[in-house]
């Protein structure tokens, strides 16, 4: 029996980032023999085993057979004939296909190491095709490790597998999973880049698909089309370091803008209610977390009005926090304007872009109007009809004062002419 550390584990190691989680491959041994190790088994589809004292997962070598469509239709083999270069063909990408065994030697028959060096992302074997989960992988890879390109070879057989049809098999829980993954990682636009180009975006998010050569308004960067803001606006999300909440709010929050009618472009009147449907539209189709499709949907419907807040009147900036239920979810508000701020900076312009202070002025006004005492209000009325009524204009004398004071001071801010929107 022979154990051999394999894949993101040595990849990592190689290219000097800190590894997290080990995975181990077993050659020449059979469940009994682990068993009579100590080690627990924990796999349901093959042998998977726990080591008696680290607890790392220790999986037996195998090979796969594809039976069905999809990514589950696959019957495994293991037995103690199974070889290390048999188990690492069947792996997705060379750069995962490398192991090591405890003498410190590398493993590496599929020319991983040489990829790694030329920053590549390649097939090990033909057998990649038989995996639509692959594609999503591969482009989530692209989006952890920036500086790779894909191989014209994989590329190609990446179409392939969307024209067959294999990415409609997938399931939407596991899409969402490595959609997830992906826009966590420092670059979360390449993953949606090789989806695009292996025109599996078109089959996995076609609301998203349709917005690339979409023209944005005259104010924008020339080269800048709608679906490239998109990831501009996703990148700084990732640069600001967001949670993924308002990672996906930033990549939805435009999408209304692929309904726009030929004639009014370059402009988008209008297109925040489109944007909201078809959020909402995305979010249950994928069965994406109710906190991540709460904020999609609100960004997508607010951020225009949002970004006039230094023209909005305190009567609006109130009616804006209360519709947005700023009041009882104050954190949710904040995440919105966060997701704001990253679309304005997701313009085609030098790092670090524009400031955005009407990020800093909604977020005073929703302190100035939580600070508002409903209750007290509330007792001084003896017609408590007119509570909701008073309790909103206390709201807005708030705000108003807010702005009074924030008039007073020689401070110089730069404003969206009014009526624009992003």
């Amino acid at each position: 029996m022979k154990i051999y550390c394999v894949g993101g584990a040595i990849r990592d190691e190689l290219l000097g980032l800190p590894v997290k989680d080990r995975d181990w491959v077993v050659v020449g041994a059979t469940p009994e023999t682990l068993l009579a190790e100590g080690y627990r088994p924990v796999g349901k589809d093959f042998p998977v085993f726990l080591h008696p004292r680290t607890h790392e997962e220790h999986a037996l070598a195998r090979t796969e057979r594809k039976t069905a469509p999809g990514y589950a239709g696959f019957v495994f083999h293991t037995d103690a004939t199974v070889t290390l270069e048999e188990d690492l063909a069947r792996r997705d990408l060379t750069i995962n296909a490398i192991a090591r065994g405890d003498d410190g030697v590398l493993v590496d028959p599929y020319g991983g190491q040489a990829d790694l060096q030329a920053r590549v992302f390649r097939h090990v074997s033909p057998a990649f095709a038989e995996d639509p989960v692959r594609i999503l992988r591969l482009a989530r890879f692209a989006a952890r490790f920036a500086d790779f390109r894909v191989a014209p070879e994989t590329l190609q057989l990446m179409q392939a597998m969307v024209a067959a049809g294999e990415v409609d098999a997938l399931v939407p829980e596991r899409v969402w999973q490595e959609l997830a993954r992906g826009l966590m990682e420092t670059r979360p636009s390449r993953m949606i880049e090789v989806l695009r180009d292996c025109g599996a975006l078109a089959r996995i998010l076609p609301e998203l698909d349709c917005l690339f050569g979409v023209p944005q308004p005259a104010r924008y960067h020339p080269e800048v089309d709608t679906g490239v803001h998109q990831l501009l606006v996703i990148d700084a999300a990732a640069a600001s370091g967001q949670p993924l909440a308002v990672r996906l709010a930033c990549l939805l929050h435009d999408l209304g803008k692929g309904l726009t009618p030929a004639h009014i472009l370059p402009h988008h009147y209008g297109h925040e209610a489109a944007s909201e449907t078809l959020a909402r539209q995305v979010c249950d189709r994928l069965k994406c977390p109710a906190d991540c499709r709460d904020l999609a949907v609100m960004t997508a419907r607010e951020h225009g009005i949002v970004h006039q807040a230094l023209q909005l009147r305190p009567e609006t900036v109130v009616k804006l926090i209360e519709r947005c239920d700023g009041l009882r979810r104050p954190e949710r508000f904040e995440a919105m304007l966060a997701a704001c701020a990253c679309d304005h900076r997701g313009r085609g312009e030098p790092a670090g872009g524009r400031p955005y202070p009407q990020q800093a002025r909604l977020l005073a006004a929703l302190d100035a109007v939580r600070g508002v005492d409903a209750g007290s209000i509330a007792r001084l009325l003896d017609d408590k009809s007119r509570i909701p009524a008073e309790v909103h204009q206390a709201r807005v004398v708030a705000v108003k004062a807010l702005d009074v004071t924030a008039a007073g001071k020689d401070t110089k801010i730069d404003t969206f002419p009014l009526g624009e929107r992003q």
